[in-house]
């Protein structure tokens, strides 16, 4: 854990494990179909964000799939959190394994395991499911089963497990732009937290969603002048009281909101007194240089991440460090935790 916090114990990892969600928007960026997004578009592009990055970075995720030179680029003494689902954009074995789950439910990497992503110089593994707690308990069963047995893989091999659980809508999709849902939001990610807090599925770090939908939110910057559903009271204390369910470390990931409204989320967090251990940041930081790197290619990425980049990762880092607190303090301290060299 302490390879992937800052000297504070803070967690302010950057996120780059994206492969579905970047093929999609490379191939609309680039004007080319999925099937021509190359290996090596998505290789040279998680390699530029890691090398750019890295620097201002405690951590950095990555998948073993497009993500490995990505990882030999990051900067020295930046920790490495390798993904272990099987994503949508798969290629190596999509024919093999290209039926539809129901429920959301998530696979692993046929061909990967704990002991190769060690191999691979991980220092934790990140673990993504779908979860609703009203689901149908056959689903739910097999989902909870599911982190169960990953998480027994981690403690055996003596790793730090992160678990990124997202809800979703009746009708199976994400948060959209529906206030009903927005209603919904604040406790199924509660209930989701504390349910996951649970000793029996060895996570070591909880990757959770921002607890409401700003849009939906009056008085705060994000509000779009639509039917409000939460005011700004009731916001903040929708972060605390998603953060008193967690009973372990907890940070929180951007789910591919622009810059400033993951950055008003978190002095929300901030204002709310809610205990909280970092971020896992991805697109919030680096998603603008996608067109970049269609107009112009990996250098021109490259020159707007030292920039754009950069001053994205360095504001959310100001405001974390007002707010986030060492994830041992969820343990009762640091004198309460057994460090191992």
């Amino acid at each position: 854990m302490e390879k992937l916090s800052d000297e504070n114990g803070v967690i302010k990892a950057a996120a780059m494990d994206q492969r579905g969600s970047l093929v999609s928007r490379l191939s609309s960026a680039c004007e080319i179909d999925k099937s021509e997004v190359t290996d090596e578009m998505m290789e040279e592009f998680k390699e530029a964000v890691s090398s750019e990055l890295t620097p201002y970075a405690s951590a950095i995720l990555l998948d073993p799939e497009w993500g490995l030179p990505g990882a030999k680029a990051r900067s020295e003494g930046t920790g490495l959190i390798m993904s272990y689902e099987k994503s949508s954009a798969s290629r190596d074995y999509s024919e093999v394994y290209s039926h539809s789950l129901p429920a959301k439910m998530k696979e692993l990497m046929p061909n990967w395991s704990v002991r190769k992503s060690i191999e691979k110089g991980a220092d934790a593994v990140k673990l993504l499911i779908y979860y609703h707690p009203d689901e149908d308990e056959l689903y739910n069963g097999q989902k909870e089963a599911f982190v169960e047995r990953v998480g027994a893989e981690c403690a055996h091999y003596d790793i730090p497990f992160f678990l990124e659980f997202l809800g979703y809508g009746p009708d199976g999709g994400g948060w959209k732009n529906d206030p009903d849902l927005a209603r919904q939001k604040p406790d199924i990610v509660r209930r989701s937290i504390a349910e996951f807090s649970r000793d029996k599925y060895n996570v070591d770090v909880l990757k959770v969603e921002i607890p409401v939908n700003l849009n939906f939110a009056k008085g705060t910057d994000a509000y779009a002048g639509q039917e409000a559903v939460y005011d700004r009271e009731e916001v903040l204390e929708h972060f605390a009281d998603a953060a008193e369910a967690a009973k372990k470390p907890m940070i929180y990931l951007s789910a591919g909101v622009n810059a400033p409204q993951m950055r008003e989320s978190l002095r929300l967090a901030n204002e709310s007194g809610a205990d909280w251990n970092g971020v896992l940041c991805g697109r919030a930081t680096w998603q603008n240089g996608i067109a970049e790197y269609a107009d112009s290619g990996v250098e021109a990425l490259r020159d707007w991440l030292k920039e754009g980049g950069v001053d994205n990762i360095t504001k959310m880092n100001a405001i974390i460090d007002k707010g986030a607190r060492p994830w041992y303090d969820a343990y009762g301290g640091r004198e309460e935790i057994e460090v191992i060299e």
